[in-house]
């Protein structure tokens, strides 16, 4: 599996997201947001490391289910999951290393 690059605009439901078996890194933004945009070369430099990783790129909003669920106030938010469970959190990351910190424990 490599990075995702596009947000998806439909969300999977959080049951699907809690079954996934894994390291999955859920990526909560808007493609027109800022702080999301300036992710991103981070996000690629880390997903180089660990492109075994599943990558769930999603469209978040106002009254989005996944992300109410998961509590997401800011973009974009990364949530790491191992085999369905939240391992790791990161809010607006600006560097690759607390990503791939954050990686290699769900990898």
């Amino acid at each position: 599996m490599t990075m995702t690059k596009h947000y998806a605009a439909s969300e999977p439901p959080r049951t699907e997201v809690d079954a996934l078996p894994g390291g999955t890194v859920v990526e909560f933004g808007a493609p027109w947001c800022g702080f999301c945009l300036r992710a991103q070369p981070a996000l690629a430099e880390a997903f180089a490391a660990h492109p075994q990783l599943r990558h769930i790129k999603i469209e978040d909003g106002s009254g989005r289910p996944l992300g109410r669920s998961f509590r997401i106030k800011l973009w974009p938010t990364l949530v790491f999951l191992r085999d369905g469970r939240e391992v790791a959190r990161l809010v607006r990351p600006t560097e690759a290393d607390p990503i791939r910190e954050a990686m290699r424990r769900i990898a």
